[in-house]
């Protein structure tokens, strides 16, 4: 791979991790279920766009790096479904924080 695609993926990996954590310290730190989850799903959202944008360069042809960018939506969906799921139980008073 070039040079220049390097930089891109270090860099945009990178930008994905520190989402990542950001994500997880919100988790960790926040103090109700619904603020957890916007911390949570907006951070892990993100993060994997980083690292999907990360990975795109060093994809060997189109179809891997179609294939990166199906799982993100797939992941996008499935957290958004996730997180309106838990929601709705925590604001109808479901289980205990």
């Amino acid at each position: 791979m070039s040079y220049a695609g390097d930089i891109v993926t270090i860099a945009s990996v990178s930008a994905g991790a520190f989402f990542f954590l950001a994500g997880t310290v919100g988790l960790l730190r926040f103090p109700d279920t619904l603020t957890r989850l916007h911390a949570l799903t907006k951070a892990d959202n993100l993060g994997l766009g980083f690292v999907v944008l990360g990975l795109l360069p060093q994809a060997a042809s189109l179809r891997d790096g179609l294939k990166l960018i199906s799982i993100w939506l797939l992941a996008l969906l499935a957290g958004a479904t996730v997180s309106q799921l838990i929601a709705r139980s925590a604001r109808q008073g479901g289980p205990a924080r």
